[in-house]
Parts: structure tokens; C-alpha cells; sequence
């Protein structure tokens, strides 16, 4: 056992029911390691054979996303520097083996060698919520979505009195008109409408289900970032997964490239001989790149700002994967300072009362404004952010 005051760092190699943590002191030598539960207690005695070692400089965590996320959360709270630490390649687990005292020296190694690290989500406050609810609307989405797909099977080889009744229809006539179906006295022709009237019936329940999470979603992302969900082009669920991305603790994300390159729209040059040139990256977080690419596509057909300026390198004669790529990044910019850094957003309470006490109508206030009254009605329910048409409104309702 070494003296209290060296310096060490740590490593655990993660699983579902136990971890195995190593200790090395700061030249690399091997001081030790042990296998303990994943358990509160676990993660108390953890804390406590690392603390015996020395001071300890740095804790070296395999998925931190995952199965060490109780664990890190446990030694974030008891004042350990937690950082993310990758596992190890398969190259390098075949020449050297694999176990769990292997892989969490080798983690411990990797605190050490490397100064700057990745830090771990802190994963207990409003956009941990947030997660949960996002990842339960996606299933509910690609359930319902797997529902449609079904229905729209079956039709295609279902017996011509049913097919020939509905293949007409469109998708909501078409799940309305099955959901309600009675069945046949015909024993084929009732198992073939129950089937259809099953997926139809869970097609609605999925539909009810999607729209309880938005609004559970809307809330609470309006409440962790308004300014967020109020930027041109970032609708609840856009902002909801651009907040998981960044996590509770979005300080850890230490600049506006690092945002890019996590969010996979940092730019990847990919020139050959005569040819100078940059390419989309395709790592990072798939679904926070998703994200951006909506955000582009929703501004290159709305905003003026941005139509401009695709036609302008349309012009010049760039492709639109190149338009979209150099957009993606200069959201991400934007998206970053939004994450990072608090953004007051303008009132817009009081559009709704002084439109009322003149007796307009949104249709008559969206004419005047060439916009559709949807629009009049999210700004003035705060859904939508225009500060220029805001302001431009508040003058045309306040002037004498």
C-alpha cells in the first residue's frame, strides 16, 4: 500500500452486475484491484478502496453512458474527477487478452497518459428527464410506424372484399375506418379483420402515446433552454435531442468545434491530388446530426437569410450535400451558444391581449403581415421566435 499523499489514478472496467476497479500510481506501476456489485454499497466501497491508495488525481470510466453511469454519478458526488475513457481495440485485445483486471488497468492507463478527456454526462437533472421521455417517444414512433406498414401488407393480399374496400382510403381515413370494423360471420374473413382491426386500434393507442410525450417533452425542454426551442427552425423534439446530446452539464463540451465534431458536422477533408475539397463527417452522435440536418432543411425552405445564401453557393456551383455540410456547421455554432450560455428571450405575452382589445383577427393580422395565421399564433403564444416580426407587430397593434 502506498503513502496517503501520492498522487494515483484509477480505472473501472464497467458491467451490469459488478465493475472491476484498478489502481497505478502516477509512473504506471500496478498498486492494485478488486471486483465490487453494482449497488449503492458497491459503489461505496469502491470509492473507498481507490481512497486508500493515495490521492486520486483522475477515475478512468468505461461507458459512462451506460452501464458505469450509476458509478459515475456516485464518485461525481463524492468529488472524484470522473472522466470517459474508451475501451480498448480489438487489435490491441488480441495481442494483449482480455479481463476484466486487463481492461480497467488499461483504463487507469488511459487517465493517466491523456490530460484532456471527455467528460461524462452528469445525468441527473431536467434533460435526464428529457432523455427518458425522447427514447420512450422514438419506440413509440417506430412502433407506430411498424403499424401502418403492416396494415398496408396485409391489405395487399387480403381477400378482394376487403382490399377492395379499403385501398382507397388514406392513412387516417384508413386506420379510422379499420379500428372500428365489425367482424364477419365468415371464419376467414373475421380472422383478417380482427388482425387488421388489432394493428389499427394499436396504431391509435401509439398515436395517443406520441402525443402525451410531446407535450410532457414541450414542457420541460421550454423550461431547461426557452431560448432554445424558441430559434428559427428547432421545433420540441430537434431541441429536446440537441439537449440530450449535450447533457445536463453541457460545460463539458469545451468549444463550439468540439460541439461539431461530437455532433458529427465538423468538416473532414477529403482532397486527392488536383482536387481540394471537404466531405460531411459521418461519426459522432448520429442522432444529434439528425437533428442539424432538419434544422437545414427547414431553414433552406423558410428563412430568408439562409435561401439567400444556398443560392449564392448554389451559384458558385457548389452541390446541396456541400450547402447542407458548410449549414449543418454554422447551426452548430449557433446551437452551441445556445446550449452554452444563457439567452434572454423576448416577451411576446402581451401580442395576444393588445390584438384582442383591438378586435383583430389572426387571419386579418396575417394578411397585413403576408404570413399564415399559425404563425401570427405561435409568435404570440411564444412557440416561434421572429424578434422582427415581433417588434414589427407590437408597433402596427400600439400605433394610434
Amino acid at each position: 500500500m502506498t503513502t496517503r499523499l501520492e498522487k494515483i489514478f484509477a480505472g473501472v472496467d464497467t458491467h451490469a452486475d459488478t465493475h472491476h476497479a484498478a489502481v497505478i500510481d502516477s509512473n504506471g506501476k500496478q498498486l492494485g484491484d478488486a471486483q465490487f456489485p453494482t449497488t449503492p454499497a458497491g459503489y461505496a466501497a469502491l470509492a473507498a478502496f481507490l481512497t486508500a491508495f493515495g490521492t486520486v488525481v483522475r477515475v478512468g470510466v468505461e461507458g459512462t453512458g451506460s452501464y458505469g453511469a450509476g458509478l459515475a454519478r456516485h464518485l461525481g458526488a463524492a468529488g472524484f474527477v470522473v472522466v470517459e475513457v474508451l475501451r480498448p481495440s480489438r487489435q490491441l485485445r488480441r495481442t494483449r487478452g482480455k479481463s476484466d483486471p486487463l481492461d480497467a488497468y488499461a483504463a487507469a492507463r488511459t487517465a493517466l497518459a491523456q490530460d484532456e478527456h471527455a467528460t461524462p454526462k452528469a445525468g441527473a437533472g431536467q434533460v435526464e428527464a428529457i432523455r427518458y421521455l425522447l427514447v420512450a417517444r422514438r419506440s413509440a414512433v417506430k412502433a407506430r410506424t411498424a403499424a401502418i406498414v403492416q396494415i398496408k401488407s396485409l391489405l395487399v393480399t387480403a381477400p378482394d372484399l376487403i382490399r377492395e374496400r379499403y385501398r382507397s382510403l388514406g392513412d387516417k381515413a384508413l386506420i379510422a375506418a379499420l379500428a372500428r370494423l365489425r367482424l364477419s360471420t365468415d371464419p376467414l374473413l373475421a380472422a383478417v379483420g380482427q388482425g387488421l382491426r388489432s394493428l389499427a386500434r394499436r396504431h391509435q393507442l401509439l398515436g395517443e402515446e406520441v402525443s402525451d410525450l410531446d407535450q410532457a417533452l414541450a414542457a420541460l425542454t421550454a423550461a431547461a433552454n426557452p431560448a432554445l426551442v424558441a430559434a428559427k427552425g428547432i421545433g420540441t423534439i430537434t431541441a429536446a435531442q440537441l439537449l440530450v446530446t449535450a447533457g445536463d452539464n453541457p460545460e463539458r463540451l469545451r468549444s463550439e468545434a468540439s460541439f461539431a465534431a461530437l455532433a458529427g458536422v465538423s468538416p473532414i477533408p477529403a482532397s486527392s491530388g488536383k482536387t481540394t475539397r471537404h466531405r460531411l463527417n459521418r461519426g459522432g452522435d448520429r442522432q444529434a446530426n439528425a437533428a442539424l440536418h432538419r434544422i437545414a432543411l427547414v431553414r433552406m425552405s423558410y428563412e430568408p437569410r439562409t435561401r439567400d445564401y444556398v443560392a449564392r453557393k448554389r451559384a458558385l456551383g457548389h452541390s446541396n450535400k456541400e450547402i447542407i455540410r458548410c449549414l449543418k456547421r454554422a447551426i452548430a455554432r449557433e446551437v452551441f451558444t445556445l446550449l452554452t450560455t444563457i439567452v434572454e428571450v423576448p416577451v411576446t405575452d402581451d401580442l395576444r391581449p393588445l390584438r384582442q382589445a383591438r378586435k383583430l383577427s389572426l387571419t386579418t393580422v396575417a394578411e397585413h403581415f403576408n404570413v399564415w395565421p399559425a404563425t401570427i399564433s405561435k409568435l404570440e403564444l411564444g412557440k416561434h421566435r421572429d424578434d422582427d416580426l415581433a417588434n414589427s407587430y407590437r408597433e402596427w397593434l400600439t400605433a394610434a
